[in-house]
């Protein structure tokens, strides 16, 4: 492990704050076992996402500017979700196209943002986690933290330090789940077939979870599981896997 970052700011996120807040607080443990000091800003809110992609750029721009007085003054920011990293880390420099000030405030706070895991392996070089879980599981990579952020063997390296957890790749891991957003709302037929193939491909794996570092792909997985009668296949966001807070102590598969 590198030497330890002083203060690292954890960006909860909207999502997880209002639909599934253990997801923050599995990720807190993460950081702390890892001997980081971290603290949760209090006036964090939304990064602006939903609003800029519907084309609400003055609203997404109001966010940001709140997002960044946030974060500034800590040696990292951390987000357990690869979406809002993506949006900040990445499109934040497109929305201050026309505010100098911004984009070189922005472009000072960049380079310590991270997503979880990415964070976890790079910088903090995790030899270990707190998790234990046996059984099979696969992964789903999302879309914002594989192709903004490049995420794709950090939290498969740290699934790989859970003795007795195996993991058995779906087919097309990369593929959409069909959420993206308003996408699933605006096009909802499109949608669940995507989403349906990705089901198709976690059963296949026979696996008893079905592991991934966005809530709101797991939230349109589970969705569809639910309503299509499988009731068996968990899908746990992955900092829940690694800090062993899944709510249940094996994964049968």
């Amino acid at each position: 492990m590198t030497e330890n970052p002083k203060r690292i700011a954890l960006f909860v996120t909207c999502l997880v704050d209002m639909m599934r807040p253990e997801i923050g607080f599995a990720a807190l443990k993460l950081l702390e076992s890892s001997g980081c000091e971290v603290i949760v800003p209090e006036g964090q809110t939304c990064c602006g996402q939903p609003a800029y992609n519907g084309g609400d750029r003055r609203t997404a721009h109001q966010l940001a500017v709140r997002v960044i007085e946030q974060l500034q003054g800590f040696d990292y920011v951390v987000i357990p979700s690869g979406s809002c990293a993506g949006m900040i880390k990445v499109h934040y420099f497109e929305l201050f196209g026309n505010d100098p000030e911004m984009k070189r405030r922005m472009a000072d706070l960049a380079p310590r943002i991270y997503e979880l895991t990415d964070f976890l392996v790079r910088i903090m070089k995790v030899s270990e986690v707190p998790g234990q879980l046996e059984g099979t599981v696969t992964y789903h990579d999302s879309c914002s933290g594989l192709r903004e952020l490049g995420v794709a063997e950090q939290p498969r390296a740290l699934l790989a330090k859970i003795p007795g957890l195996k993991l058995n790749e779906m087919k097309d891991c990369r593929a959409c789940c069909g959420f993206g957003g308003a996408f699933a709302m605006k096009y909802g037929n499109v949608s669940a077939a995507i989403v349906d193939e990705k089901i198709h491909n976690v059963q296949a794996t026979q696996a008893q979870a079905v592991v991934m570092g966005d809530l709101g792909c797991m939230l349109h997985i589970e969705g569809r599981l639910r309503r299509l009668g499988d009731e068996r296949t968990q899908v746990l966001h992955v900092a829940q896997v690694l800090a062993g807070d899944v709510g249940q102590g094996r994964a049968s598969g």
